[in-house]
């Protein structure tokens, strides 16, 4: 068996297998530790800090799950890891921490979150790729910023590395891009110069002539995000060759 169908051998916890009604946040130890338990796959998010290291958290800001305020990128990895979720038990933590968890266990999707800024965080993308490089288990990278995907090919093109895309319909998020740069990500045209392993496709947008293009003529293999219900997951068999999944257990 090779490492993408390792990678996709098992349903992927949507930043950890968590409940917040439970005080499992996303993205913690605490969800983690719940996915290693199931034995699921495993994604994560990571955001550059002010001192280029990758903290385990999805918002741009801190606000919404964290006890402090403000941007990500403005603050130094040796403040952030101080500070207390919400709820819960757990700290904020960085990527490494994660691989010291986790340890080869399970395998690992690191999202890299993306600011769509000129430069594409190229330092932040190689140092996650060198500590990916590094680690002792399976994992791999995926961006929906292209350009983020081409650097890392680049830096470590041994690397595991997926394109994340959705149907990019017009609204709030994609207002500062064009009809033109809208059809590009849906279809991913981008990937004569990306050359992802994988594509990470929205289950919303399913089925999809770029998604299906790609996987039928040179073989990438999709797995779908996020999927929450029965319904979902039925698509996903269609369509798909793995889940993302949040809200449910698999294999129940």
């Amino acid at each position: 068996m090779n490492q993408i169908s390792k990678l996709l051998s098992r349903p992927i916890a949507h930043r950890g297998f968590h409940n917040a009604d439970d005080g499992v946040i996303e993205n913690t130890p605490s969800a983690i530790s719940a996915a290693v338990a199931g034995n699921f796959a495993i994604e994560v998010d990571v955001q550059e800090t002010a001192d280029t290291e990758a903290l385990v958290y999805h918002d741009y800001t801190l606000d919404r799950l964290v006890q402090g305020s403000g941007p990500v990128f403005q603050q130094i990895s040796s403040d952030l890891v101080k500070l207390p979720m919400k709820t819960g038990t757990d700290t904020l933590w960085l990527l490494q921490d994660l691989f010291n968890l986790v340890n080869g266990k399970v395998p690992l999707v690191i999202e890299l979150k993306s600011r769509m800024v000129p430069g594409a965080q190229a330092d932040f993308v190689r140092r996650v790729v060198d500590q990916v490089a590094g680690y002792n288990g399976l994992a791999c990278i995926k961006s929906f910023d292209p350009d983020m995907i081409s650097i890392a090919r680049a830096h470590n093109p041994s690397v595991l590395r997926g394109i994340v895309a959705h149907g990019a319909h017009k609204g709030p998020d994609l207002l500062k891009f064009s009809r033109m740069e809208r059809f590009i990500q849906r279809n991913m045209l981008h990937i004569p110069r990306t050359r992802p392993h994988f594509i990470s496709y929205g289950i919303h947008d399913l089925p999809s002539s770029g998604p299906r293009f790609w996987r039928s003529v040179i073989g990438l293999p999709i797995m779908t995000w996020t999927v929450r219900t029965e319904q979902q997951r039925e698509r996903a068999a269609r369509y798909a060759d793995q889940i993302v999944f949040e809200g449910f257990n698999p294999d129940a």
